[in-house]
């Protein structure tokens, strides 16, 4: 073993048992040398890997402190309340330290490239790449039909904006749905109409209908792990949507932002049933950093030449480096390593979740449902029972929550939908909160 590796072993045995504390300062670098007997290079690169490993931290003209660790975190974080609110990524399950060398790599592999400007399309060989990692979520495409975007939000306001063959204009929804495109919609004074979903699913004569008789330019649905709802579409919905879509010329645009949380293997997605009228988006953001922005499109070909066009005069090309590293981590295994570990988080969580729901849900018109896998899902409130007060009431228990009202369109009729994440909540507070959540809505019953 080398001499600044028994040293990096040392320092970490005592931030784990609690010898050095979080935000503890350690001894100097000359300090270090002396009691460890090395040189004060051995010390600097000890320090440096700590500081990769997230253990250390530097302060210039300071020196190194330690980083809490997350036992330290959990005590403190007792009593910060129950973030049932938030759809953000958990830091805690996230590859800082495997991403970090995929950055370090890409700089490395494709330097002459981060000063030239790329394609709108994207990075030829990550496009090679995409178009078999894709296949493994049965998107069976040729790298020509697959665009890297900055987040799918990007592919979002491009489809609002250019032109489809057919000359249609308005978009239709689910509701509720997405917030982020309600709002892009009503900024650009794009047509949008609704069709109501719930946990069961949509109505399809209903959607026949709109397909048929409408001026529909495309149907924008999240088929899995819907947001807000968190429910899924069965095979057969998938299917009937893929077969209208083609009979009525619609394009349906599929938004597969959670499918790599999916646990069951024949859970295909719609693109899988007709890929000639559906745009296939994907984001990466969910799996890896939310400031990755990096996204997929997957589009027909008679839609491919008109957006890249638009993409290119919206930001030329997407980060070079945020796809060098993409590619990087993809080849390398990482993401599927990575993936499964998200997976099994968020799933013990979603579990453990439904157990809580199950056992504190006592009264009938209060709905909650049941899910096996995903990051959210919702309970229904009935109309008597005010969602916005029972809000504020647990706001002040330091219970997080937000209903579903900014999901839908103002034309269109609300339900009193409770969104639950479980993203940003450990697993043994999740009990503690759903209990605490039935016992306002007791209260509020009885007053």
């Amino acid at each position: 073993m080398m001499r600044y590796e028994a040293l990096i072993q040392d320092i970490e045995r005592k931030i784990e048992d609690g010898r050095i504390r979080g935000g503890q300062k350690l001894p100097s670098v000359r300090e270090a040398s002396d009691a460890y007997a090395c040189s004060k290079s051995t010390v600097l690169r000890a320090y440096a890997e700590l500081e990769k490993r997230h253990r250390l931290y530097s302060v210039p003209q300071s020196g190194y402190y330690a980083v809490a660790q997350k036992q330290e975190e959990t005590s403190a974080s007792a009593n910060a309340g129950w973030n049932f609110a938030s759809v953000a990524p958990d830091p805690e399950v996230f590859p800082y330290l495997d991403f970090q060398h995929c950055i370090n790599k890409a700089i490395d592999r494709y330097r002459n490239h981060l000063f030239t400007y790329g394609t709108p399309q994207g990075l030829p060989s990550l496009l090679q790449v995409l178009s078999k990692h894709l296949a493994a979520y049965q998107v069976f495409a040729p790298p020509e039909r697959i665009t890297v975007t900055s987040g799918v939000q990007q592919a979002l306001s491009i489809l609002t904006h250019m032109p489809f063959p057919s000359g249609r204009r308005t978009v239709l929804v689910e509701q509720p749905t997405y917030t982020i495109l309600l709002e892009m919609l009503a900024l650009f004074g794009v047509p949008v109409q609704g069709i109501a979903r719930t946990e069961r699913g949509i109505d399809l004569d209903e959607l026949e209908t709109l397909f048929r008789d409408g001026d529909i330019k495309f149907f924008y649905t999240i088929p899995r792990f819907q947001n807000p709802l968190g429910a899924s579409y069965g095979t057969e919905t998938k299917k009937a949507i893929a077969a209208l879509a083609k009979r009525y010329d619609v394009i349906v645009v599929e938004d597969d932002f959670l499918a790599d949380l999916e646990t069951d293997p024949k859970a295909d997605p719609i693109h899988a049933y007709g890929a000639s009228h559906v745009v296939y988006l994907k984001s990466y953001s969910k799996i890896l950093f939310p400031g990755l922005r990096v996204g997929v499109a997957v589009l027909p070909p008679g839609l491919q030449d008109v957006f890249s066009r638009y993409k290119r005069f919206t930001d030329i090309d997407s980060s070079m480096l945020s796809q060098a590293a993409l590619e990087i981590y993809i080849q390398s295994g990482m993401f599927a390593r990575r993936k499964r570990k998200i997976s099994d988080t968020y799933r013990h969580r979603m579990l453990r979740l439904v157990r809580a729901l199950d056992a504190c849900n006592g009264t009938q018109d209060v709905r909650h449902l049941r899910l096996e896998a995903g990051m959210h899902t919702h309970i229904e409130l009935p109309p008597t029972l005010r969602s916005k007060t029972l809000i504020d009431r647990l706001a002040k228990k330091k219970i997080e929550l937000r209903d579903a009202d900014a999901c839908f369109l103002p034309s269109f009729p609300k339900r009193p939908l409770l969104q639950l994440s479980i993203s940003q909540i450990a697993d043994d507070r999740i009990d503690e909160g759903v209990a605490a959540l039935f016992a306002e809505i007791a209260r509020m019953r009885r007053s």
